[in-house]
């Protein structure tokens, strides 16, 4: 019997661009590299691409504290460095720019001044895990995950909905193997949820009292040194998954069947992406071993942003 549904179309994405020699922190120690990398040396590592209204693409270096940006032309610039570790950024509505700090929590950054401050360092008084990756609903809403060190060894990874204009904190789920990027559908009524760890994808379905019920498996990756990490929306309600690791970023339907499947031309640390350009059908890809931000034309444009571009 014939498969019902055909292959997906492979596309080979193209670099945008990549962080010049002047911005690379060459021969630097890292504390995060430290950690995670057992002392390897990196230049960069960047994450957490996301546009503003006009068209500049805001991103993160995590292990050395900093919010960069690239203008339409793919000049690159460093905005600032702190102290912290920032691996998500989502802009809002108002302009205003929040990250997903794994050592800080959720912080917020003017992008007029370059002043970066906490907006959430803790739930009531309790640390964070290690915040990971953040995506704000049409009502403000701030959804975010607190990964930490979390796994299969321990499945004890939260997703919380905080809403910033209110101060109200709430707790969706707390027993994911490492949650990382996480994405509504349109209607807000599903939130699907990339597990790195369990190499999956899980499904979140959410109750009119906005409580999670029902979270099932969605898709199931394998292979790879890592796992589903940033994800996105497109426009008729497909799920893009980011699969660092294997160098490959998935487009599915909204039924989860496989439509297209774009190639890293780089390293394998294809870590999270965002959709822009004018018909919102070019997808930019943070590919984080070269310290390279990739593109790609696919066959279908992206959910708009709260930003007003593509997601």
């Amino acid at each position: 019997m014939a498969f019902p549904h055909p292959d997906p179309v492979l596309i080979e994405a193209q670099v945008f661009t990549t962080l010049p020699a002047s911005l690379r922190r060459t021969g630097e120690p890292s504390d995060w590299a430290t950690k995670n990398r057992r002392g390897a040396a990196v230049d960069s590592f960047i994450e957490g691409p996301s546009f503003d209204r006009a068209g500049n693409l805001w991103f993160v270096d995590i292990p050395f504290g900093r919010i960069l940006r690239a203008s339409p032309a793919g000049e690159v610039e460093q905005v600032v460095a702190y102290d912290g570790q920032p691996n998500g950024l989502k802009i809002d509505a108002q302009g205003r720019i929040f990250i997903a700090d794994f050592k800080n929590g959720i912080m917020q950054l003017d992008p007029d001044t370059g002043r970066i401050s906490t907006a959430l360092g803790d739930a009531d008084s309790e640390s964070f895990k290690g915040c990971n990756d953040l995506h704000i609903g049409p009502d403000g809403a701030i959804y975010f995950t607190d990964q930490g060190q979390t796994g299969l060894h321990d499945p004890s990874g939260r997703v919380y909905r905080w809403t910033p204009d209110e101060q109200r904190l709430e707790c969706l789920i707390d027993n994911v193997p490492s949650p990382n990027g996480l994405v509504l559908d349109s209607s807000g009524h599903t939130l699907y949820l990339a597990v790195t760890r369990a190499n999956a994808v899980w499904r979140l379905p959410l109750s009119p009292s906005q409580r999670v019920v029902k979270a099932g498996l969605f898709l199931q990756f394998s292979g790879g040194r890592a796992g589903p990490d940033g994800l996105a929306l497109t426009r008729d309600n497909g799920v893009v998954v980011c699969q660092t690791g294997m160098g490959l970023v998935w487009v599915h339907d909204a039924l989860g069947v496989p439509i297209a499947v774009v190639k890293s031309p780089t390293g394998l640390g294809t870590t999270n992406c965002a959709f822009g350009g004018p018909e919102g059908r070019t997808l930019y890809i943070t590919e984080s071993d070269s310290g390279s931000i990739l593109r790609a034309e696919l066959p279908v444009a992206g959910h708009p942003m709260a930003s007003g571009w593509g997601e």
